[in-house]
């Protein structure tokens, strides 16, 4: 006679219970419980990025999450290589113009603007509560050009009022300067020229979104892009943008940021 139970237990021991106990590989705070996040800074995870955005135009072939959608992946990437680093929430407000009447991108549909103050204020809370919760190193990463200015600020004033503890907050201007140095040579290597490149939604924007995000891309709008030029938004032609040539770039970011953050880390406090 068939043991039924006997089968029944077996089966059951086979199965791999789905448990709320499982290690979560997550180097995102938005992906982790409070507890989590905790044991991995006792652990040793004592560096924390605080990625910034933000929400403009850029084109009509370029979403309008562009820099968030950037911004996170790079600064995942590069909490990856650190091995000891953790991601905060995208800022993905930021001063992008006056609101009314409008200037520079909020002339566009979909742009959100912030005045600088206020801007710098929520960075440095943002800081401060990440201190609260044990991180020593606290990382200003910004996708954006117009802010980086406002970046350095903050985290001089920070360290300011922190000079008497082992906290400190690290601007590390070599994320975005790699996009304007390393990745433009690179595509002058492969044979595009200054006018192709452009220093918005033009070939090089465009590029580096296909590598790390493709479906923010609408390839089928390249051409519409380079046509209406500066009055929708372009400043350079994307039609001959690539995943390909976008990745010298995700690479130049990674590993410049990468390294110039293990230099500040280690800086003498």
């Amino acid at each position: 006679m068939v043991n039924w139970c006997c089968i029944l237990l077996l089966a059951a021991s086979m199965v791999s219970p789905v448990t709320g106990n499982a290690a979560v590989d997550s180097v995102f705070l938005d992906e982790l419980t409070s507890t989590e996040l905790e044991a991995g800074v006792h652990g040793g995870h004592t560096t924390v990025i605080i990625p910034v955005g933000g929400t403009e135009q850029s084109g009509p072939h370029i979403t309008l999450g562009k820099h968030n959608v950037r911004v996170q992946l790079l600064a995942g990437r590069i909490a990856r290589a650190l091995g000891n680093a953790y991601v905060a929430p995208v800022l993905a407000y930021v001063p992008e113009g006056r609101i009314d009447p409008p200037t520079e991108h909020m002339r566009f549909a979909g742009t959100i603007s912030i005045p600088e103050p206020v801007f710098e204020a929520v960075i440095a809370s943002a800081a401060r509560s990440l201190r609260q919760h044990g991180f020593r190193d606290v990382v200003l990463l910004g996708d954006h050009g117009g802010y980086q200015d406002g970046l350095r600020r903050v985290a001089s004033s920070l360290n300011r009022e922190w000079a008497k503890t082992p906290v400190r907050t690290h601007f590390i201007d070599a994320y975005y300067r790699a996009t304007q140095t390393r990745y433009v040579a690179s595509l002058k290597a492969a044979g595009l020229s200054e006018a192709q490149i452009g220093v918005h939604a033009g070939s090089a924007d465009t590029s580096l979104q296909l590598a790390l995000a493709p479906d923010t891309v609408r390839t089928g709008l390249l051409a519409q892009a380079a046509e209406r030029g500066r009055s929708a938004g372009t400043h350079g032609d994307p039609r001959p943008s690539s995943a390909a040539l976008g990745l010298p770039g995700v690479e130049a970011v990674v590993q410049d940021s990468v390294a110039a953050i293990r230099t500040a880390v280690s800086s003498p406090r």
